[in-house]
């Protein structure tokens, strides 16, 4: 796949994210990225296209925060190969030491993010890594939390959209997803 264009590659991606119908309730199509994991292919492929554009985004990122839990899966893979560090957020309650938390609306109830006050210093450019934008009240927290610790919000990469459910107009810093629904 190394010849392939970054649009093949995306739609590879997107042949490769297994669909489950009715899950977790009825009504839902439920877009399942665990599958991209267990095909190595599409998870190097994967790696490959967040790597490369967290790499473009400028001015450089200083840090890669990663929201529970499956930012936690691409969040450190990016920080990495920048060498950067990589920090993450959390639901209330997982967190050791003094933390910055924020209060935030779900579709179907209210969630607490927390981070590690010290982890992220006064202007850092941050970007913030998540599997999917739906709704974007996750997103869009995480963005709130950030800069309540003063630091700056470069980008948000979402590897999959939602289109339909417009999450983005909820969030105000750019954002990158890699396959839209």
């Amino acid at each position: 796949m190394a010849e392939c264009s970054k649009k093949e590659k995306i739609e590879y991606l997107k042949g490769n994210i297994t669909s489950y119908p009715n899950f977790p309730k009825p009504g839902i199509l439920f877009r399942d990225i665990f599958a991209l994991l267990k095909n190595p292919t599409a998870f190097r492929i994967l790696k490959e296209l967040v790597v490369e554009y967290a790499k473009s985004i400028s001015p450089k990122i200083e840090i890669v925060v990663g929201l529970e839990s499956r930012g936690f899966l691409f969040g450190p893979l990016i920080a990495l190969d920048l060498e950067i560090p990589f920090v993450p957020i959390r639901k209330k309650g997982k967190l050791p030491g003094k933390l910055e938390s924020i209060e935030y609306t779900l579709e179907y109830g209210k969630e607490i993010f927390e981070i590690q006050a010290d982890q992220i210093t006064t202007d850092q450019r941050v970007l913030i890594v998540d599997d999917l934008l739906a709704t974007g009240g996750s997103l869009a927290a995480a963005c709130q939390l950030i800069e309540k610790s003063g630091a700056k919000v470069s980008c948000c990469l979402a590897i999959m959209e939602l289109v339909d459910l417009k999450g983005r107009d909820k969030i105000n810093a750019p954002i990158h997803t890699l396959v839209k629904y």
